[in-house]
């Protein structure tokens, strides 16, 4: 089974700054490399190619050893409301005045319920 993960724009590319490869998120998450991939395909977490090489993963993805609290179920209705990777992860990236700040700062300041009800308003 084949790992797709699309190429990313350079515009989101810039909105997210920092990216680890997936070799080092797999060494984070105390995961084989195979593991980290599952991640990807469950939607666990999203990722790009930037270039070449390896898929990369936003560095903000990652707390500790651990995916931070809120993302996966923000991806899967992200997903569900047909989102693709690099869409998610503008999504996720671009400001919004009105959390205010872009949805992975509110996730990662513990607002992930709010920004999932955001995103399941997406799909409709």
């Amino acid at each position: 089974m084949t790992l797709t993960v699309a190429q990313i724009d350079r515009d989101t590319d810039q909105l997210v700054g920092e990216w680890l490869p997936l070799s080092e998120v797999a060494k984070k998450l105390q995961l084989s490399i195979g593991r980290a991939k599952q991640l990807i395909k469950d939607k666990k977490l999203v990722g790009a190619r930037r270039g070449g090489g390896e898929p990369q993963i936003p560095a903000v993805f990652i707390a500790g050893d651990d995916v931070i609290k809120g993302l996966p179920g923000t991806l899967t209705v992200l997903a569900d409301a047909g989102y693709s990777e690099v869409e998610s992860i503008r999504w996720l990236f671009t400001p919004d005045e009105s959390l205010p700040g872009a949805p992975i700062d509110a996730i990662k300041a513990g607002r992930h319920t709010e920004v999932k009800r955001r995103a399941q308003a997406l799909g409709f």
